[in-house]
């Protein structure tokens, strides 16, 4: 390391072909994305290469050294892309106006279903169930006669007449 830390490009030649693999490894792994881990481990080795004269073989061995430098370049470029999704989903959401028909359509849906309810309380209890029970229930008509116990024709008068009752108090509200 001294003869690295010295600028010694065959020392280094020699050490970055000892650690490369396992810097690579250890970035992969943590990085999971082939283009950003080689591009962090040259940037680690970089590192290595510019920092040689602060290892300290008291500390420990070189290799262990240099992978806990690749550890924490690698940490850092997850959290830095975290971040970058991060503030660029805030952005959009941030920037994000509806369109003035979402709006509108809205407004338009939630009325309609208002008048249809007011257009349902104004039927006899008897329409209102068989309707309910055909629209909602999502029944036939000889489903709904069987459920209620009513002849078949009555189910569809019923029906028929609460349809056109339901109509007609729509029609009036336009």
């Amino acid at each position: 390391m001294p003869r690295i830390a010295a600028g010694d490009e065959e020392a280094f030649g020699r050490l970055y072909d000892a650690v490369a693999g396992p810097v690579l490894g250890l970035v992969r792994r943590i990085l999971r994305d082939r283009a950003q881990s080689e591009e962090v481990a040259q940037e680690i080795l970089l590192e290595v290469w510019r920092s040689a004269a602060r290892y300290r073989p008291e500390r420990g061995e070189v290799l262990a050294w240099v992978m806990a430098i690749a550890h924490a370049r690698a940490v850092d470029r997850v959290r830095s892309v975290q971040a970058a999704a991060d503030r660029d989903r805030r952005v959009a959401e941030a920037s994000y106006t509806p369109e003035f028909d979402e709006v509108a359509e809205a407004v338009e849906r939630r009325f309609d279903r208002e008048r249809v309810r007011q257009g349902l309380r104004a039927l006899t209890p008897l329409q209102r169930e068989c309707l309910a029970l055909a629209y909602y229930g999502g029944h036939t008509q000889a489903r709904i006669a069987e459920l209620l116990g009513t002849p078949l024709g009555t189910v569809k008068t019923r029906m028929r007449d609460g349809l056109g009752r339901l109509r007609v108090g729509l029609a009036e509200g336009d």
